[in-house]
């Protein structure tokens, strides 16, 4: 059965009217906060929030003493020191990358938390157990241990590898929906759980090259020690996370399609997959297809450009976020919602600093973080009116554009003053000269 032919987008929604907000200010700050409700409806077991959590951390928990002793029995444990301590090094590197990427509406740290932690632990754990048995498997169906081992680098890894990886982005996908909205989620969700999984397998290739120089009595930079921490952590510490982001960038768009685009929201994702895959099998078979230069020729040729392209495919992305930031809250700011200036500051991330900073000067740290929230806030609100016109929104819109409205009502009387300041002050609103009373000291006047 074919896909429905496209069909325009459809119109926008109606704006709230703001007076309705006014009248139900009052009803809604006399509700308690959840901690403090009295009346808590009850829930199976299974389905209580603490119990998911909790379950979610006992099973990452026991991935990380499952794989984190396997790469020290692989390394031992001097070794598994030295890896630790050399692998941890671009880590904080690559997660501010992908923070800074995703600062117009950064996700909830729960979830990339997850991610890093299913990469680094799960994703590993799957991935270290499935290459050795496919490989020897192999080895022993074929009688060729040196082909097992060739072939499990250039096909298994890659298959599996990037499976396990994707498999953190899936599951955020599914059931952290409100929070995975477009491209940008995608990359930064899919970068954490590379990075996580990078970590983990530096450990391993960095103990390992280090018990080697022990046997042999390397030191210094002619050790293998000091070459694989060049090619792993110096020259290459966004591979992984390169693949993965192809994955993360067909979960974005298939984030950001119509509810009805069935075919391609499903297809989108496993099209990403694919072609992490297949860049991870490239790379890792380098030797294999162009000698012993191999790796260097991938790394100039496909890496580098691949590694460009999408730099500037996210951070164009993250343009784009910012303009429909500036075309979806004027809407809001005619009904009264927003003062007229907020739209503008909302639309540039350095008037967004600047009110954060205007008004921790003057009213406090409190108030910087409630600035804070309503950018984030008014991000949110501006997305999901966008998703709304593509189609792309469930049927709990009203209810969710009414959140996010009470939330900017609750902080209009700090943010609005900070954000108009912030626009004025970057040049984005027009501030005419003040007028002069001439009249006060003409010299001519009779």
């Amino acid at each position: 059965m074919s896909e429905p032919s496209p069909q325009p987008p459809g119109p926008r929604p109606a704006i709230p009217v703001y007076e309705r907000q006014q009248q139900l200010g009052e009803l809604w700050a006399a509700v308690p906060e959840p901690a403090r409700r009295r009346y808590r409806p009850r829930r199976a077991f299974w389905r209580r929030r603490a119990v998911r959590v909790g379950a979610v951390i006992l099973v990452l928990a026991l991935c990380a003493l499952v794989i984190l002793a396997l790469v020290r029995d692989e390394t031992g444990t001097e070794g598994f020191l030295v890896g630790l301590g050399l692998a941890v090094l671009p880590v904080p590197l690559l997660i501010t990358a992908f923070r800074w990427l995703d600062r117009v509406e950064p996700g909830p740290w729960p979830n990339l938390l997850f991610a890093l932690a299913w990469g680094a632990f799960a994703a590993a754990l799957v991935a270290i157990i499935a290459n050795s048995f496919a490989t020897e498997w192999i080895a022993t169906a074929t009688a060729d241990p040196a082909g097992a081992e060739s072939l499990g680098a250039t096909v298994i890894a890659p298959v599996v590898e990037e499976s396990a990886k994707a498999a953190a982005v899936l599951l955020i996908f599914l059931f952290r929906r409100r929070a995975f909205t477009g491209l940008v989620d995608g990359v930064v969700i899919a970068g954490f759980s590379a990075t996580g999984f990078a970590f983990t397998e530096n450990i391993l290739y960095l103990g390992s090259a280090f018990g080697e120089d022990q046997n042999l009595g390397n030191s210094g930079l002619a050790s293998v020690t000091a070459a694989t921490f060049f090619v792993r952590v110096v020259m290459s510490p966004f591979a992984h996370p390169l693949f993965t982001v192809l994955t993360g960038i067909g979960f974005g768009l298939a984030a950001m399609a119509a509810r009805r685009r069935r075919i391609r929201r499903f297809a989108l994702p496993l099209l990403g997959l694919a072609l992490a895959m297949g860049l991870h099998a490239l790379w890792n078979g380098s030797g294999a297809l162009f000698g012993p230069y191999g790796f260097y020729v991938v790394y100039g040729v496909f890496m580098v450009p691949v590694f460009a392209l999408l730099t500037w495919l996210v951070i164009w992305s993250r343009q784009r976020e910012l303009r429909t930031v500036g075309s979806e809250l004027p809407a809001y700011a005619a009904a009264g919602w927003l003062t007229p200036a907020a739209p503008l500051a909302l639309s540039s991330m350095r008037a967004r600093t600047m009110a954060r900073d205007f008004a921790g000067r003057t009213y406090g740290p409190r108030a910087a973080r409630s600035v804070g929230e309503y950018e984030a806030f008014a991000t949110s609100l501006a997305f999901l009116r966008h998703r709304a016109h593509r189609g792309a929104v469930g049927p709990d819109f009203i209810e969710r554009e009414q959140e996010l409205l009470h939330h900017l009502w609750q902080r209009r009387e700090i943010a609005g003053p900070a954000l108009t300041y912030a626009a004025r002050a970057t040049g984005r609103v027009r501030v005419p000269p003040p007028s002069i009373d001439y009249d006060g000291y003409n010299p001519y006047r009779q």
